[in-house]
C-alpha cells in the first residue's frame, strides 16, 4: 500500500532484545520512556504488550495504541495522564496508589484499560473505591425509584397501579402537595400524641372513677384514640401497597410503628376482657406496664426528619468509639470507687457504705453530674474526687469528634447523592428533547413500541451516554452518572 511505503518496515524491531527494548508512550502529552525488563515483569499489562506488537505489523499496533510515529517509535494513547502516572508505579514498586483529586471509578476504568489487575492497587485506595461504588449504586436506586414513578407500565393492572398509587402517596411526600399535607398531618399526630401522654400524667387533669383510682380524662382518651386511629390506618395502607412486604414488616420504623399502636389495643383487650381471666388489679398492672410503651411514638418523628435519621446512622456508624468510651468509663468507675471506699473509711460519717454503693458516686461524679447525696469528707477523698471527674471529662470527650465527623460525612453524602440523582434525570431529559428536535414524533412512537426503552421509561426521557455507567439501571448500562465529588 502506499501509506505503509512511508513507515521503515516495522519487522526490523524485533531483531532487538525485549529486555533491551525502549518503549516511548505519549499518554495526554506527557511523555513516558519505559524498558523492557521492566514492563515484562506483568506481561499481561497493555504496556508490555507494546513490546511484541511490532511484529505484528499496523494492524497490531493500533489495535492497542491511538496513534504510533514508526520515525520516534512514540506511541500515542488519548487517556488520563495523572492516572497514568499513578498506574505505572506498579512496574517500579509493584502496587498503585491513586492520587487525590482522581475519580475512583474513572481510575478503575483507567487500570481496566492499562489490563492492570485491580489486586494492585493498595487497601485505602480500594476502599475509597468501593465507597463510590456504594454512592452509584445508592444514585441508581434512587433513579430508578423516580422512573418508576414517572413510568406506567400498561400491563399491570388497576390494582397494581392503585397499590403503586397509595405507596407514592404515603411514602414519598415530595411527590405531590396532598402527599406533603399527609406528612404533616401525620408528623401533627405524632406530636399530639405524645403530648397527650405527657398531660394525661398531670394529676390536676386526671379523674377519679368509681373505685378511687386516678385515670386519664376522657377527653384525652379520645384525642388518644384518635391518634391512635390515624396511626392504623397509615400503617394498614402502607402494608397493603408495600411492594416487599417482608422487607416492611421487618422494617426498624415499621417495627417502631407497630410498638406505637400495640399497647393501645393489647390495653383495650386486657380491660374489657382481661378482667374475667384475672383479677382487676393483675389487669390494671398490666394496662399501665404497657401504656409506658407508648413513648415509642416519638421514635416515628424519625421518619419525618432527615436529621434524626442522620444522627441514628452516625452512632451506628460510631459504635466502636462507644464501645471504647463505656470501656474507659468502666475502668475508671471501677478504680475511683474502689479509691473512694477505701480512703473514706477513716471518716466516722462516711458515706461509702460499700464499693458497689460507690459506683453510684463514681458515676455521677465522671459525668460531671453531682447530686450530691454521696460525697467525700476526707482530704485524699475529696482529691480522689477532683481526678475522676478530670478524666470522666477526658474520657467523655475523646469519642465526641469521631461521632461529628460521622454526622457531617453522612449529612453532605446525602446531599450530594440527592443532587446527583437530581443531575442524572436533567441530562436524561434535556438528552430526550434533543431527541424529539432532531427526530420526528412518529419514530418515538415507534421506539417505545418496540421497548427499546424499557418498561419504566417516561416517554420524555431518554439515555445519556459516558464512559461512567451506573450498571443497575437497565440491560444496556448507559446511565451515566455526574457525582460532584467526581468533579
Amino acid at each position: 500500500m502506499a501509506g505503509d511505503s512511508m513507515f521503515p518496515d516495522v519487522e526490523t524491531d524485533v531483531s532487538e532484545k525485549s529486555e533491551e527494548m525502549e518503549i516511548v508512550v505519549n499518554v495526554g502529552g506527557v511523555r513516558q520512556v519505559f524498558y523492557g525488563d521492566n514492563l515484562n515483569q506483568y506481561p499481561e499489562t497493555r504496556l508490555a504488550e507494546l513490546i511484541n506488537c511490532l511484529s505484528g505489523g499496523y494492524d497490531s499496533i493500533f489495535s492497542l495504541c491511538d496513534d504510533y510515529d514508526p520515525g520516534k517509535r512514540e506511541f500515542y494513547f488519548d487517556r488520563d495522564p495523572d492516572a497514568f502516572k499513578c498506574i505505572i508505579d506498579v512496574y517500579y514498586f509493584g502496587e498503585i496508589h491513586m492520587k487525590k483529586g482522581i475519580c475512583p471509578i474513572c481510575f478503575k476504568n483507567e487500570m481496566e484499560f492499562w489490563k492492570v489487575d485491580l489486586k494492585f492497587l493498595d487497601d485505602c485506595c480500594k476502599t475509597h473505591l468501593s465507597e463510590k461504588k456504594e454512592e452509584l449504586e445508592e444514585i441508581a436506586r434512587r433513579v430508578q425509584l423516580i422512573l418508576d414513578d414517572l413510568g406506567v407500565d400498561a400491563s399491570e393492572s388497576r390494582w397494581k397501579r392503585c397499590q403503586k398509587c397509595i405507596w407514592k402517596f404515603l411514602e414519598k411526600p415530595e411527590s405531590s402537595y396532598p402527599a406533603r399535607v399527609v406528612a404533616i398531618l401525620s408528623f401533627l399526630f405524632i406530636l399530639i400524641s405524645s403530648v397527650v401522654m405527657c398531660v394525661g400524667t398531670i394529676p390536676d387533669l386526671q379523674v377519679v372513677d368509681a373505685e378511687g383510682n386516678r385515670m386519664e380524662h376522657p377527653t384525652l382518651d379520645s384525642i388518644e384514640t384518635a391518634c391512635i386511629g390515624w396511626f392504623t390506618m397509615e400503617y394498614v395502607l402502607r402494608l397493603i401497597s408495600s411492594p416487599n412486604k417482608l422487607h416492611f414488616v421487618l422494617s426498624f420504623m415499621n417495627i417502631v410503628d407497630v410498638l406505637a399502636i400495640l399497647p393501645f389495643y393489647v390495653s383495650l383487650t386486657l380491660t374489657h376482657l382481661g378482667a374475667k381471666l384475672m383479677e382487676l388489679s393483675n389487669v390494671q398492672q398490666a394496662v399501665q406496664a404497657l401504656r409506658i410503651m407508648r413513648i415509642a411514638r416519638i421514635f416515628k418523628l424519625a421518619r419525618h426528619s432527615s436529621g434524626l435519621q442522620t444522627l441514628t446512622y452516625a452512632l451506628k456508624r460510631s459504635f466502636k468509639e462507644l464501645g471504647l468510651l463505656l470501656m474507659y468509663l468502666a475502668v475508671g468507675i471501677f478504680v475511683f470507687s474502689a479509691l473512694g471506699y477505701t480512703m473514706e473509711q477513716s471518716h466516722p460519717e462516711t458515706l461509702f457504705k460499700s464499693i458497689p454503693q460507690s459506683f453510684w458516686w463514681a458515676i455521677i461524679t465522671m459525668t460531671t453530674v453531682g447530686y450530691g447525696d454521696i460525697y467525700p469528707k476526707t482530704t485524699l477523698g475529696k482529691l480522689n474526687a477532683a481526678i475522676s471527674f478530670l478524666c470522666g471529662v477526658i474520657a467523655i470527650a475523646l469519642p465526641i469528634h469521631p461521632i461529628i465527623n460521622n454526622f457531617v460525612r453522612y449529612y453532605n453524602k446525602q446531599r450530594v447523592l440527592e443532587t446527583a440523582a437530581k443531575h442524572e434525570l436533567e441530562l436524561m431529559e434535556l438528552n430526550s428533547a434533543e431527541g424529539k428536535a432532531a427526530g420526528s414524533k412518529s419514530e418515538l412512537e415507534d421506539l417505545s413500541r418496540e421497548g427499546k426503552e424499557g418498561p419504566f421509561y417516561s416517554s420524555r426521557l431518554k439515555v445519556s451516554h459516558s464512559d461512567t455507567f451506573i450498571h443497575l439501571l437497565s440491560e444496556e448500562k448507559h446511565y451515566r452518572t455526574r457525582l460532584q465529588s467526581c468533579k
